[in-house]
């Protein structure tokens, strides 16, 4: 039996090893067949987000494993929620994330432009030119087109409350959010955002704190409903239903501690055997509960925010104390609250002292139609750069929509804040860029010239993109912005994708920050770059 057993446990033969060895020597892809097999992968993903391109791009629907539903044209969410499995499709998810990241907005552009780079390289493959001798010429073309971008972008200069000074701002924070659901009301919301982004800046360090713009929101109502609050809106409501609904001029304590008796740290249990054993237990605890609130109200605080919960018995007695209390908010509203105010966040009820409670002009309930949902408004605080964006929408999956557009928006602000160049939309820099780029192409020797070329033509996707998706002809569109480009030397002559009647993107008022589109430009060439080298897709167990 022993012979069998052994038997049963041999090796493979050797004839079958070598049989499965070469197996994956034949599914493993290498050189220039490498290099195309990324590239499609590439086109793959740039394809899913072409349609999603511009002011009348269309939705994508996106349903994740556990049943929610996603409704978005925004380029880095729906690279986010689909599910990638190509290497090199993960690539272009990191290339949105990474415009995301740097600039907000934009996502769908830098895809779609790095999708048509590769497409644009992959004649040249077929035509022998080396991929090392095209990423050359991509990195010259991609140099020429941003000097071209700062050549034919507009500086403006915006004062502290001047409408027509801050137009600028608005039109750019508007063009972003007239791809969006919310394009119908994008003055409205273009404008909130603008004030937001001025109220927080640091003008002398040209930068935005956007922890300091809170993004809030409820479902059930209209679009237009939204509204910019003076500090900071809660997600919560008061602990117990018969608490004042309303507080003015109120001095907050804000604890990191839960409003409960302390527990020991180790294991323990405690016997009760007798009523009077549970009576001096109730009223120990009791005592525990009055002791806080005794603090509380010593320290003359008139509300209690509190990063944990309390039982029925402290939320009753806080009640009967006439302390109003709001509990279970989280830490990244707490620190909110606590710059707002001016209060010092207290872990222990021994250190609540005056001089560490917060002030608020105003604390209203906020309630919705006829649901039972609350939340809380602190305004009037003593800190004006903590500020709330409360959204409305129809839905759950409108408001997070509009929820994304509007942190676009914002983002969009805060470039202009740190960089105060604008150029034309509507795909005119790409015009501009693809013809300096073709003209520079002649200056250069060796194949980089075609690399050069190809690199203009592939600029032309997004303007083309935005006519085909616009409904126009995309070839008839394209031609006549080029050609009276050239003619005219008017680099702000685009694609006039909402049939105003005019090429000129500025007279549309359709303006773009020169960061975006200069980020865009070099995160698309360095991902072109990074895959027209990879000759090689090594999978495991097949480094042989």
């Amino acid at each position: 039996w022993w012979q069998v057993a052994l038997e049963s446990k041999a090796p493979w033969p050797s004839g079958a090893m070598r049989e499965r060895k070469e197996q994956e020597r034949q599914s493993r892809v290498k050189g220039l067949d490498a290099v195309k097999s990324n590239i499609q992968a590439a086109k793959a993903v740039s394809r899913v987000l072409r349609t999603s391109l511009g002011p009348k791009g269309m939705d994508k629907l996106l349903q994740s494993p556990d049943g929610d539903i996603v409704i978005t044209n925004d380029g880095a969410t729906i690279l986010d929620q689909m599910e990638v499995e190509n290497q090199i499709g993960k690539l272009l998810v990191e290339l949105s994330r990474s415009q995301d990241a740097e600039i907000g907005d934009g996502t769908t552009g830098v895809t779609v432009l790095a999708g048509a780079l590769l497409e644009a390289a992959e004649p040249l493959l077929d035509r022998g030119v080396h991929p090392l001798r095209v990423a050359e010429g991509y990195e010259m073309a991609c140099r020429v087109a941003l000097s071209e971008l700062e050549r034919i972008s507009t500086r403006f200069e915006w004062g502290e409350a001047n409408a027509a000074e801050l137009e600028p701002l608005v039109q750019t924070c508007a063009t972003t959010l007239s791809s969006k659901i919310v394009g119908r009301h994008k003055r409205a919301l273009a404008e909130m955002c603008v004030r937001a982004v001025l109220a927080v800046a640091d003008r002398e360090r040209g930068d935005v704190n956007l922890e300091l713009i809170k993004v809030e929101g409820k479902a059930g109502g209209r679009l237009e409903d939204a509204r910019l609050v003076r500090g900071i809106v809660l997600d919560k409501d008061m602990s117990h239903p018969q608490m004042p609904k309303h507080l003015t001029d109120v001095k907050i304590a804000i604890l990191t501690c839960p409003f409960e008796p302390p527990k020991p740290k180790t294991k323990h249990k405690l016997d009760i055997d007798s009523v009077d054993k549970y009576e001096a237990l109730r009223q120990a605890e009791r005592a525990y509960f009055d002791a806080m609130v005794d603090a509380c109200k010593s320290a003359g605080a008139g509300l209690v925010i509190c990063q944990w919960g309390f039982d029925d018995e402290a939320n009753h007695l806080l009640m009967a104390r006439g302390l109003p209390a709001v509990r279970w908010v989280g830490g990244v509203e707490l620190e909110l609250l606590a710059l707002a105010t001016g209060a010092r966040i207290v872990p222990r009820f021994e250190e609540l002292t005056a001089d560490k409670l917060g002030f608020a002009a105003s604390v209203r309930e906020l309630d919705f139609g006829t649901t039972r949902d609350r939340m809380l408004a602190i305004e009037g605080c003593p800190r004006s750069d903590a500020l709330t964006l409360f959204l409305r929408a129809g839905n759950r999956m409108a408001l997070e929509e509009t929820k994304r557009s509007v942190h676009d928006a914002i983002c969009v602000a805060r470039n202009l804040v740190r960089d105060d160049r604008v150029v034309a939309g509507g795909g005119a820099p790409e015009i501009a860029a693809s013809l300096a780029v073709e003209a520079a192409s002649d200056r250069v020797e060796g194949v980089e010239q075609l690399a050069m070329r190809a690199f203009a033509e592939a600029l032309e996707v997004v303007p083309r993109s935005l006519a085909e998706n616009s409904g126009l002809a995309p070839i008839d569109a394209l031609t006549a912005a080029k050609s009276r480009q050239l003619a005219e030397g008017n680099p702000r002559l685009g694609v006039d994708a909402m049939g105003v009647g005019t090429l000129d993107m500025q007279e549309q008022k359709v303006l773009e920050t020169l960061a975006g589109k200069k980020q865009q430009l070099v995160l698309a060439t360095q991902v072109c770059k990074m895959i027209l080298k990879i000759d090689d897709v090594i999978k495991p167990s097949q480094y042989d």
